[in-house]
């Protein structure tokens, strides 16, 4: 009897410690620094109008979002692959991205920062950075 209560005891600590054996390990950055490289990436490749939005406090998909514009459908392409490629390089981080393909709207998932790069037309049909500036005032009654 003792010995299928040690035994389920030594089954359940193994299963109580497995996840954290199998959990992502911990970045070697800060959200900071990789908000940072992003913009200088975007920057590099000539991206328009980028706006960062902190989210942190606000919104727990990420601390940044970030917004950009590219000329056309190759260049919001390019820009995305390239920023895509330097965080792999310089930061072992696997991002992932959605919309490539089309090159209208790109979205980079980094968990700490989230990207969004547009064509001119699709950034300003969407609006998507206005969902995230404080409220106006509004008008006295």
């Amino acid at each position: 009897m003792e010995d299928k209560v040690l035994t389920g005891l030594t089954q359940a600590a193994q299963t109580a410690a497995a996840p954290a054996r199998n959990a992502r390990p911990q970045p070697t950055y800060t959200s900071e620094a990789l908000l940072e490289r992003i913009l200088q990436s975007l920057d590099d490749d000539k991206a328009e109008d980028i706006v960062q939005i902190d989210l942190r406090g606000k919104s727990s998909i990420a601390d940044y979002m970030v917004v950009a514009t590219g000329r056309s459908t190759r260049q919001v392409a390019a820009i995305s692959e390239k920023l895509v490629e330097r965080l792999k390089t310089e930061f072992g981080l696997i991002s992932k991205m959605e919309g490539k393909d089309a090159g209208d709207w790109v979205l980079i998932d980094t968990a700490d920062v989230v990207v969004h790069v547009f064509r001119p037309e699709v950034r300003e049909f969407y609006q998507l950075e206005k969902m995230w500036q404080p409220p106006a005032d509004a008008p006295a009654t």
